[in-house]
Protein backbone atom coordinates (compact mmCIF):
# COMPACT_ATOMS: atom_id res chain seq x y z
CA UNK A 1 0.00 0.00 0.00
CA UNK A 2 1.28 3.89 -1.24
CA UNK A 3 2.79 5.40 2.26
CA UNK A 4 0.48 8.33 1.57
CA UNK A 5 -1.94 9.04 3.71
CA UNK A 6 -3.05 12.66 3.26
CA UNK A 7 -5.20 13.67 5.55
CA UNK A 8 -6.09 9.93 6.53
CA UNK A 9 -5.48 9.14 10.47
CA UNK A 10 -4.63 6.10 12.31
CA UNK A 11 -6.98 4.66 14.70
CA UNK A 12 -5.07 1.38 15.45
CA UNK A 13 -2.44 2.74 17.52
CA UNK A 14 -2.03 5.63 20.28
CA UNK A 15 -4.56 7.59 22.43
CA UNK A 16 -8.05 6.73 21.82
CA UNK A 17 -9.64 9.60 23.53
CA UNK A 18 -7.30 12.06 21.95
CA UNK A 19 -8.03 10.71 18.46
CA UNK A 20 -11.65 10.59 18.90
CA UNK A 21 -12.25 14.25 20.00
CA UNK A 22 -10.66 15.02 17.43
CA UNK A 23 -12.10 12.88 15.03
CA UNK A 24 -15.61 13.55 16.76
CA UNK A 25 -15.30 17.25 16.66
CA UNK A 26 -15.27 18.55 13.42
CA UNK A 27 -18.02 15.54 12.41
CA UNK A 28 -19.87 17.40 15.01
CA UNK A 29 -20.34 20.43 13.72
CA UNK A 30 -20.71 18.89 9.93
CA UNK A 31 -24.15 17.17 11.13
CA UNK A 32 -24.81 20.37 13.09
CA UNK A 33 -24.27 22.50 9.68
CA UNK A 34 -25.90 19.69 7.62
CA UNK A 35 -28.88 19.70 10.17
CA UNK A 36 -29.45 23.72 9.86
CA UNK A 37 -30.70 23.06 6.06
CA UNK A 38 -33.90 22.24 7.26
CA UNK A 39 -33.63 24.58 10.62
CA UNK A 40 -32.85 27.32 8.00
CA UNK A 41 -35.59 26.24 6.02
CA UNK A 42 -38.41 25.93 9.42
CA UNK A 43 -37.06 29.32 11.11
CA UNK A 44 -37.39 31.56 7.67
CA UNK A 45 -40.71 30.65 6.71
CA UNK A 46 -41.71 31.03 10.36
CA UNK A 47 -40.66 34.19 10.51
CA UNK A 48 -41.63 35.32 6.73
CA UNK A 49 -44.35 33.24 5.43
CA UNK A 50 -46.59 32.09 8.51
CA UNK A 51 -47.15 28.89 10.85
CA UNK A 52 -48.43 26.99 7.99
CA UNK A 53 -45.71 26.89 6.28
CA UNK A 54 -43.64 25.66 9.60
CA UNK A 55 -46.04 22.83 9.79
CA UNK A 56 -45.72 22.19 5.76
CA UNK A 57 -41.88 21.86 6.30
CA UNK A 58 -41.70 20.06 9.75
CA UNK A 59 -44.49 17.39 8.52
CA UNK A 60 -42.31 15.99 5.94
CA UNK A 61 -39.14 15.28 8.22
CA UNK A 62 -40.24 11.58 8.70
CA UNK A 63 -40.98 11.33 5.18
CA UNK A 64 -38.08 12.38 3.81
CA UNK A 65 -36.14 10.41 6.52
CA UNK A 66 -37.92 6.97 5.39
CA UNK A 67 -37.41 7.62 1.58
CA UNK A 68 -33.68 8.58 1.96
CA UNK A 69 -32.36 6.57 4.95
CA UNK A 70 -32.63 2.68 2.85
CA UNK A 71 -29.84 4.50 0.70
CA UNK A 72 -27.67 6.14 3.54
CA UNK A 73 -27.84 2.99 4.95
CA UNK A 74 -25.57 2.06 2.19
CA UNK A 75 -23.03 4.64 3.13
CA UNK A 76 -22.24 3.03 6.52
CA UNK A 77 -21.44 -0.24 4.32
CA UNK A 78 -19.06 2.40 2.75
CA UNK A 79 -17.52 3.81 5.56
CA UNK A 80 -17.08 -0.05 7.33
CA UNK A 81 -15.66 -1.11 4.18
CA UNK A 82 -12.90 1.44 3.45
CA UNK A 83 -11.87 1.82 7.89
CA UNK A 84 -11.20 -2.38 7.58
CA UNK A 85 -9.25 -2.11 4.37
CA UNK A 86 -7.51 1.01 5.42
CA UNK A 87 -6.61 -0.65 8.68
CA UNK A 88 -5.61 -3.60 6.94
CA UNK A 89 -3.55 -2.06 4.27
CA UNK A 90 -5.09 -3.36 1.24
CA UNK A 91 -5.10 -0.84 -1.08
CA UNK A 92 -6.71 -2.63 -4.20
CA UNK A 93 -9.91 -3.24 -2.10
CA UNK A 94 -10.16 -0.02 -1.13
CA UNK A 95 -9.75 1.61 -4.41
CA UNK A 96 -12.31 -0.86 -5.66
CA UNK A 97 -14.48 0.46 -3.11
CA UNK A 98 -14.61 3.74 -3.18
CA UNK A 99 -14.76 3.96 -7.24
CA UNK A 100 -18.26 1.37 -6.41
CA UNK A 101 -19.20 4.08 -3.62
CA UNK A 102 -19.27 7.11 -5.90
CA UNK A 103 -21.03 5.27 -8.95
CA UNK A 104 -23.97 3.46 -6.33
CA UNK A 105 -24.14 7.21 -4.98
CA UNK A 106 -25.05 8.69 -8.02
CA UNK A 107 -27.45 6.21 -9.58
CA UNK A 108 -29.51 6.02 -6.06
CA UNK A 109 -29.96 9.77 -5.84
CA UNK A 110 -31.56 9.32 -9.12
CA UNK A 111 -33.68 7.17 -8.45
CA UNK A 112 -34.53 8.78 -4.87
CA UNK A 113 -35.54 11.81 -6.81
CA UNK A 114 -38.23 9.90 -9.06
CA UNK A 115 -39.79 8.19 -6.22
CA UNK A 116 -40.09 11.57 -3.68
CA UNK A 117 -41.33 13.42 -7.03
CA UNK A 118 -43.76 11.31 -8.28
CA UNK A 119 -44.88 8.93 -4.98
CA UNK A 120 -44.17 11.67 -1.79
CA UNK A 121 -47.33 13.34 -2.33
CA UNK A 122 -49.46 10.91 -2.22
CA UNK A 123 -47.63 9.78 0.97
CA UNK A 124 -48.33 12.39 2.60
CA UNK A 125 -52.10 12.30 2.54
CA UNK A 126 -51.63 8.83 3.98
CA UNK A 127 -49.74 10.02 7.05
CA UNK A 128 -53.01 12.80 7.77
CA UNK A 129 -50.80 16.14 6.98
CA UNK A 130 -53.07 18.12 7.70
CA UNK A 131 -55.48 19.53 4.66
CA UNK A 132 -54.56 23.52 5.58
CA UNK A 133 -50.57 22.64 4.72
CA UNK A 134 -50.63 19.43 2.35
CA UNK A 135 -50.35 21.39 -0.73
CA UNK A 136 -47.65 23.11 0.98
CA UNK A 137 -45.95 19.88 2.10
CA UNK A 138 -45.94 18.70 -1.32
CA UNK A 139 -44.32 21.49 -3.31
CA UNK A 140 -41.56 20.74 -0.35
CA UNK A 141 -41.34 17.88 -0.52
CA UNK A 142 -40.90 17.22 -4.69
CA UNK A 143 -38.84 19.98 -4.48
CA UNK A 144 -36.60 19.09 -1.92
CA UNK A 145 -36.43 14.92 -3.88
CA UNK A 146 -34.57 16.91 -6.96
CA UNK A 147 -31.56 17.17 -5.20
CA UNK A 148 -31.33 14.06 -4.21
CA UNK A 149 -28.09 12.60 -6.52
CA UNK A 150 -26.12 15.59 -4.79
CA UNK A 151 -27.58 14.81 -1.26
CA UNK A 152 -26.12 10.92 -1.76
CA UNK A 153 -22.92 11.88 -3.62
CA UNK A 154 -21.90 14.06 -0.53
CA UNK A 155 -23.02 11.64 1.69
CA UNK A 156 -21.27 8.76 0.31
CA UNK A 157 -18.13 10.52 -0.36
CA UNK A 158 -17.89 12.30 3.04
CA UNK A 159 -18.61 8.64 4.27
CA UNK A 160 -15.19 7.57 2.67
CA UNK A 161 -13.03 10.46 4.27
CA UNK A 162 -14.85 9.82 7.79
CA UNK A 163 -13.84 6.08 7.68
CA UNK A 164 -9.71 7.49 7.51
CA UNK A 165 -10.08 9.96 10.26
CA UNK A 166 -10.86 12.99 7.47
CA UNK A 167 -13.60 15.04 9.15
CA UNK A 168 -12.57 18.48 9.29
CA UNK A 169 -12.73 18.83 4.80
CA UNK A 170 -16.69 18.24 5.02
CA UNK A 171 -16.86 20.58 7.96
CA UNK A 172 -15.22 23.51 5.99
CA UNK A 173 -17.56 22.27 2.40
CA UNK A 174 -20.49 22.10 4.68
CA UNK A 175 -19.81 25.81 6.04
CA UNK A 176 -19.64 26.96 2.74
CA UNK A 177 -22.71 25.39 1.48
CA UNK A 178 -24.51 26.58 5.13
CA UNK A 179 -23.65 30.02 4.18
CA UNK A 180 -25.13 30.10 0.37
CA UNK A 181 -28.43 27.80 2.43
CA UNK A 182 -29.42 30.69 4.56
CA UNK A 183 -28.86 33.41 1.65
CA UNK A 184 -30.35 31.88 -0.37
CA UNK A 185 -32.94 31.28 2.05
CA UNK A 186 -33.49 34.95 2.96
CA UNK A 187 -33.56 35.97 -0.78
CA UNK A 188 -35.75 33.47 -2.07
CA UNK A 189 -38.47 33.86 0.64
CA UNK A 190 -38.53 37.41 1.50
CA UNK A 191 -37.54 39.00 -1.78
CA UNK A 192 -39.04 36.12 -4.23
CA UNK A 193 -41.77 35.23 -1.72
CA UNK A 194 -41.31 31.70 -3.36
CA UNK A 195 -42.39 30.31 0.54
CA UNK A 196 -41.54 26.60 0.67
CA UNK A 197 -40.32 25.95 -2.65
CA UNK A 198 -37.58 29.10 -2.02
CA UNK A 199 -36.40 27.18 0.98
CA UNK A 200 -36.00 23.69 -1.00
CA UNK A 201 -34.61 25.06 -3.70
CA UNK A 202 -31.90 26.99 -1.70
CA UNK A 203 -31.05 23.24 -0.15
CA UNK A 204 -30.71 21.92 -3.34
CA UNK A 205 -28.63 24.45 -4.51
CA UNK A 206 -26.08 24.15 -1.44
CA UNK A 207 -26.39 20.68 -1.72
CA UNK A 208 -24.61 20.74 -4.99
CA UNK A 209 -22.22 23.01 -3.69
CA UNK A 210 -21.07 20.80 -0.66
CA UNK A 211 -21.20 17.57 -3.12
CA UNK A 212 -18.91 19.22 -6.04
CA UNK A 213 -16.27 20.46 -3.19
CA UNK A 214 -15.86 16.69 -1.62
CA UNK A 215 -16.31 14.96 -5.18
CA UNK A 216 -12.95 17.29 -5.86
CA UNK A 217 -11.49 16.95 -3.16
CA UNK A 218 -11.56 12.60 -3.70
CA UNK A 219 -10.74 13.50 -7.25
CA UNK A 220 -7.31 15.98 -6.56
CA UNK A 221 -6.59 13.42 -3.66
CA UNK A 222 -2.71 12.78 -4.34
CA UNK A 223 -2.61 9.26 -2.07
CA UNK A 224 -5.02 6.15 -1.16
CA UNK A 225 -8.53 7.99 -1.17
CA UNK A 226 -8.02 9.37 -4.84
CA UNK A 227 -10.98 8.96 -7.18
CA UNK A 228 -10.53 8.55 -11.41
CA UNK A 229 -13.30 8.76 -13.33
CA UNK A 230 -11.82 6.41 -15.72
CA UNK A 231 -12.36 4.03 -12.87
CA UNK A 232 -15.92 4.12 -12.04
CA UNK A 233 -17.35 1.33 -12.44
CA UNK A 234 -19.59 -1.15 -9.75
CA UNK A 235 -17.42 -3.84 -8.81
CA UNK A 236 -19.90 -6.47 -8.15
CA UNK A 237 -18.04 -8.18 -4.60
CA UNK A 238 -17.34 -4.56 -2.97
CA UNK A 239 -21.03 -3.82 -4.06
CA UNK A 240 -22.72 -7.30 -2.26
CA UNK A 241 -20.60 -6.50 0.25
CA UNK A 242 -21.74 -2.78 0.76
CA UNK A 243 -25.38 -3.99 0.35
CA UNK A 244 -24.52 -6.51 3.65
CA UNK A 245 -23.27 -4.61 5.81
CA UNK A 246 -25.26 -1.39 4.77
CA UNK A 247 -28.78 -2.71 3.92
CA UNK A 248 -29.22 -3.81 7.50
CA UNK A 249 -28.52 -0.17 8.92
CA UNK A 250 -30.68 1.51 5.69
CA UNK A 251 -33.83 -1.06 6.98
CA UNK A 252 -32.76 -0.31 10.54
CA UNK A 253 -33.27 3.27 9.27
CA UNK A 254 -36.26 2.98 7.26
CA UNK A 255 -38.15 1.32 10.32
CA UNK A 256 -37.17 4.07 12.56
CA UNK A 257 -38.23 6.31 10.00
CA UNK A 258 -41.82 4.25 9.66
CA UNK A 259 -42.56 4.34 13.31
CA UNK A 260 -42.02 8.42 13.53
CA UNK A 261 -43.97 8.49 10.48
CA UNK A 262 -46.56 6.56 12.84
CA UNK A 263 -45.97 8.85 15.39
CA UNK A 264 -46.07 12.08 13.19
CA UNK A 265 -49.47 10.91 11.81
CA UNK A 266 -50.71 10.69 15.70
CA UNK A 267 -49.33 13.90 15.86
CA UNK A 268 -51.33 15.28 12.66
CA UNK A 269 -54.31 14.59 14.46
CA UNK A 270 -53.90 17.34 16.89
CA UNK A 271 -54.05 21.24 15.80
CA UNK A 272 -51.83 23.07 13.54
CA UNK A 273 -50.56 24.48 16.37
CA UNK A 274 -49.50 21.48 17.98
CA UNK A 275 -48.16 19.98 14.76
CA UNK A 276 -45.84 23.80 14.12
CA UNK A 277 -44.66 23.48 17.83
CA UNK A 278 -43.99 19.70 17.52
CA UNK A 279 -42.04 20.53 14.09
CA UNK A 280 -40.02 23.16 15.99
CA UNK A 281 -39.03 21.08 19.01
CA UNK A 282 -37.68 18.64 16.34
CA UNK A 283 -35.59 20.48 14.70
CA UNK A 284 -34.31 21.77 17.70
CA UNK A 285 -33.84 18.58 19.81
CA UNK A 286 -32.34 17.20 16.30
CA UNK A 287 -28.63 19.49 17.28
CA UNK A 288 -28.77 16.95 20.36
CA UNK A 289 -28.68 13.92 18.37
CA UNK A 290 -26.41 14.99 15.43
CA UNK A 291 -24.03 16.15 17.99
CA UNK A 292 -24.53 12.94 19.79
CA UNK A 293 -24.16 10.64 16.38
CA UNK A 294 -20.70 12.09 16.34
CA UNK A 295 -19.62 9.65 18.66
CA UNK A 296 -21.78 6.80 17.43
CA UNK A 297 -20.48 7.43 13.91
CA UNK A 298 -16.44 7.54 15.49
CA UNK A 299 -17.30 4.41 17.40
CA UNK A 300 -18.03 2.71 13.33
CA UNK A 301 -14.71 4.14 12.12
CA UNK A 302 -12.45 3.30 15.09
CA UNK A 303 -14.16 -0.02 15.73
CA UNK A 304 -13.71 -0.62 12.08
CA UNK A 305 -10.22 0.09 11.58
CA UNK A 306 -9.05 -1.74 14.70
CA UNK A 307 -10.76 -5.10 13.39
CA UNK A 308 -9.24 -4.55 9.63
CA UNK A 309 -5.69 -4.29 12.34
CA UNK A 310 -7.02 -6.98 14.58
CA UNK A 311 -6.63 -5.08 17.41
CA UNK A 312 -9.52 -6.26 19.32
CA UNK A 313 -7.95 -5.65 22.28
CA UNK A 314 -8.81 -1.54 22.00
CA UNK A 315 -12.48 -2.10 21.28
CA UNK A 316 -13.43 -2.15 24.99
CA UNK A 317 -11.80 0.79 25.37
CA UNK A 318 -13.09 2.76 22.71
CA UNK A 319 -16.96 1.50 23.94
CA UNK A 320 -16.32 3.17 27.12
CA UNK A 321 -14.58 6.37 25.43
CA UNK A 322 -17.47 6.85 22.96
CA UNK A 323 -20.02 6.33 25.81
CA UNK A 324 -18.21 8.69 28.06
CA UNK A 325 -18.36 11.50 25.50
CA UNK A 326 -21.64 11.11 24.20
CA UNK A 327 -22.79 11.58 27.99
CA UNK A 328 -21.11 14.44 28.53
CA UNK A 329 -22.44 15.81 25.24
CA UNK A 330 -25.98 14.51 26.24
CA UNK A 331 -26.23 16.52 29.32
CA UNK A 332 -24.47 19.85 28.24
CA UNK A 333 -27.74 19.67 25.24
CA UNK A 334 -30.38 18.38 27.77
CA UNK A 335 -29.43 21.09 30.44
CA UNK A 336 -29.13 24.27 27.33
CA UNK A 337 -32.63 23.05 26.04
CA UNK A 338 -34.41 23.31 29.62
CA UNK A 339 -32.91 26.73 30.75
CA UNK A 340 -34.00 28.24 27.41
CA UNK A 341 -36.53 26.27 25.98
CA UNK A 342 -39.10 29.26 25.30
CA UNK A 343 -35.87 31.18 23.61
CA UNK A 344 -34.89 28.13 21.20
CA UNK A 345 -38.84 27.24 19.88
CA UNK A 346 -39.08 30.93 19.68
CA UNK A 347 -36.37 31.06 17.13
CA UNK A 348 -38.44 28.79 14.72
CA UNK A 349 -42.21 30.47 15.52
CA UNK A 350 -43.96 33.13 17.09
CA UNK A 351 -47.23 31.97 18.12
CA UNK A 352 -47.86 31.66 21.87
CA UNK A 353 -49.84 28.61 21.10
CA UNK A 354 -47.35 27.16 18.84
CA UNK A 355 -44.65 27.63 21.24
CA UNK A 356 -46.31 26.07 24.65
CA UNK A 357 -46.52 22.68 22.05
CA UNK A 358 -43.21 22.99 21.57
CA UNK A 359 -41.44 23.46 24.87
CA UNK A 360 -43.86 20.96 26.03
CA UNK A 361 -42.32 18.36 23.30
CA UNK A 362 -39.15 19.26 24.47
CA UNK A 363 -39.11 18.84 27.88
CA UNK A 364 -39.79 15.88 28.06
CA UNK A 365 -37.55 14.66 25.13
CA UNK A 366 -34.37 16.14 26.20
CA UNK A 367 -33.11 14.19 28.84
CA UNK A 368 -34.04 10.79 26.65
CA UNK A 369 -31.05 11.66 24.69
CA UNK A 370 -28.39 10.60 27.77
CA UNK A 371 -29.81 6.91 26.69
CA UNK A 372 -30.00 7.38 23.44
CA UNK A 373 -26.49 8.18 23.35
CA UNK A 374 -24.97 4.97 25.03
CA UNK A 375 -27.41 3.17 22.39
CA UNK A 376 -26.01 4.74 19.55
CA UNK A 377 -22.42 4.28 20.91
CA UNK A 378 -22.79 0.85 20.99
CA UNK A 379 -24.62 0.37 17.63
CA UNK A 380 -21.84 1.79 16.19
CA UNK A 381 -19.05 -0.36 17.71
CA UNK A 382 -20.90 -3.55 16.93
CA UNK A 383 -21.20 -2.54 13.17
CA UNK A 384 -17.69 -1.51 12.81
CA UNK A 385 -17.05 -4.97 14.06
CA UNK A 386 -18.96 -6.30 10.91
CA UNK A 387 -22.33 -7.53 12.83
CA UNK A 388 -24.90 -5.46 10.99
CA UNK A 389 -28.43 -7.59 11.39
CA UNK A 390 -28.06 -8.52 15.12
CA UNK A 391 -28.78 -4.35 15.76
CA UNK A 392 -31.08 -4.23 13.35
CA UNK A 393 -33.24 -7.00 14.27
CA UNK A 394 -32.50 -5.76 17.94
CA UNK A 395 -33.39 -2.07 16.52
CA UNK A 396 -36.64 -3.29 14.84
CA UNK A 397 -37.90 -5.37 17.79
CA UNK A 398 -36.82 -2.58 20.58
CA UNK A 399 -37.27 0.90 19.27
CA UNK A 400 -39.75 0.23 15.92
CA UNK A 401 -41.86 -2.36 17.55
CA UNK A 402 -42.23 -0.89 20.97
CA UNK A 403 -43.61 2.85 19.60
CA UNK A 404 -45.36 1.11 17.03
CA UNK A 405 -46.97 -0.75 20.02
CA UNK A 406 -47.00 2.28 22.07
CA UNK A 407 -48.98 4.70 20.09
CA UNK A 408 -51.40 1.89 18.56
CA UNK A 409 -51.92 0.28 22.13
CA UNK A 410 -51.69 2.97 24.81
CA UNK A 411 -52.06 6.41 22.85
CA UNK A 412 -55.41 4.16 21.66
CA UNK A 413 -56.83 4.36 24.57
CA UNK A 414 -58.80 7.19 25.69
CA UNK A 415 -57.58 8.31 29.02
CA UNK A 416 -54.28 8.61 27.23
CA UNK A 417 -55.19 10.10 23.86
CA UNK A 418 -52.90 12.98 24.58
CA UNK A 419 -49.64 14.68 22.83
CA UNK A 420 -47.48 13.60 25.57
CA UNK A 421 -48.27 10.07 25.81
CA UNK A 422 -46.64 10.00 21.78
CA UNK A 423 -43.82 11.74 23.26
CA UNK A 424 -43.44 9.66 26.01
CA UNK A 425 -42.69 6.44 23.66
CA UNK A 426 -38.85 7.95 23.10
CA UNK A 427 -37.29 7.56 25.98
CA UNK A 428 -38.67 4.17 26.64
CA UNK A 429 -37.80 2.34 23.57
CA UNK A 430 -34.34 3.75 23.64
CA UNK A 431 -34.02 2.70 27.31
CA UNK A 432 -34.99 -0.75 26.52
CA UNK A 433 -33.30 -0.97 23.28
CA UNK A 434 -29.84 0.01 24.52
CA UNK A 435 -30.20 -2.97 27.38
CA UNK A 436 -30.74 -5.42 24.52
CA UNK A 437 -27.26 -3.79 22.11
CA UNK A 438 -25.22 -4.19 25.16
CA UNK A 439 -26.31 -7.89 25.87
CA UNK A 440 -25.26 -8.54 22.20
CA UNK A 441 -22.08 -6.33 22.39
CA UNK A 442 -21.17 -8.66 25.18
CA UNK A 443 -22.08 -11.96 23.79
CA UNK A 444 -19.83 -10.58 20.63
CA UNK A 445 -17.11 -9.68 22.33
CA UNK A 446 -17.28 -13.15 24.39
CA UNK A 447 -17.28 -14.84 20.85
CA UNK A 448 -14.09 -12.86 19.95
CA UNK A 449 -12.17 -13.81 23.03
CA UNK A 450 -12.03 -17.35 22.14
CA UNK A 451 -10.54 -16.72 18.70
CA UNK A 452 -8.44 -13.93 19.11
CA UNK A 453 -5.33 -14.15 22.04
CA UNK A 454 -5.81 -11.00 23.32
CA UNK A 455 -2.51 -9.15 24.85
Amino acid sequence: MSQKTGHAVDFTSGSIGKKMIKFAMPLMFSSILQLLFNAADIIVVGKFAGDECVAAVGSTTSLINLIVNLFIGLSVGVNVMVANYFGAKKADDLSDTIHTAVAVSVISGILLSFVGFFFAPEILKIMNTPDDVIELASVYVKTYFLGMPFMMLYNFSAAILRAVGDTKRPLYFLSAAGVINVGLNLVFVIAFHWSVFGVAFATILSQVVSALLVLRCLVRDDGLLKVEFRKLKIHKNKLLRMMQIGIPSGIQGMMFSISNVIIQSSINTFDTAIVAGSAASTSVEGFAFTSINAFHQSAVSFAGQNKGAGRYDRINKILFTAWGYAFITAVIFAVTFVLFDNALIGLYVSGEDVIKAGVERINIIAWSYLICGFMDVTVGVIRGLGYSVMPTIVSLLGVCGIRILWVTAVFGMERFHFVETIYYSYPISWTITFIAHFVCYLIIMKQLRKNVNYQ
